[in-house]
Parts: C-alpha cells; sequence; structure tokens
C-alpha cells in the first residue's frame, strides 16, 4: 500500500483492474515520491503484442479507477523482473 494524497492505495486493486485491459499481459504498481501528494503510482506494463503506447491504458484507468489510484507515470518493459520462484520482483523496479 502507498499513500497519495492522504488516500490509501492497494497496488494489486491497481494491477487487478489494468489486466482487465485486453492488451496487456503483466502489470505491476508500486509507489514512487511526488511533491505535493506524497506518492503516486507508477505501472510496469508488459504489452500481449509488443506495443509500446500507453495512452489508451491511461484513460482505460480513468473509466475505471478513483482518480487518486490512476497511475501517473507508466513504464513499458519487455518483460517483469521475477524471483527464483516467479514472483515480480518489485524491489529491481523501484
Amino acid at each position: 500500500m502507498f499513500i497519495s494524497g492522504g488516500e490509501n492505495v492497494y497496488p494489486a486493486e491497481v494491477e487487478k483492474c489494468i489486466l482487465k485491459h485486453p492488451e496487456i499481459k503483466e502489470v505491476c504498481v508500486i509507489g514512487v515520491p511526488h511533491e505535493k501528494w506524497g506518492e503516486v503510482g507508477k505501472a510496469f506494463v508488459v504489452f500481449k503484442n509488443g506495443r509500446k503506447e500507453v495512452s489508451d491504458i491511461t484513460a482505460y484507468c480513468i473509466k475505471h479507477l478513483a482518480k487518486y489510484k490512476v497511475p501517473k507515470h507508466f513504464e513499458v518493459l519487455e518483460e517483469l523482473p521475477k524471483n527464483d520462484t516467479g514472483k515480480i520482483n518489485r524491489k529491481l523496479l523501484c
């Protein structure tokens, strides 16, 4: 969990929403420092078709999430870093 503007944001909830987009294969959301809001979301996404444009993903999030939960930053990766057990290694994304 991270706190954005005094509101609790649960990355799992945001990830679940983004994963419903038909073009997303994998996603990981973390909180990153922000001067005004304390922290904001940053989403690391992997597209199914190798795309690199995130504008429609942002629009999708705006439709399905509260404004403070929408990630302010997106980064497209070829694949998310994983540890030996196959879980996403969030520490490598920070």
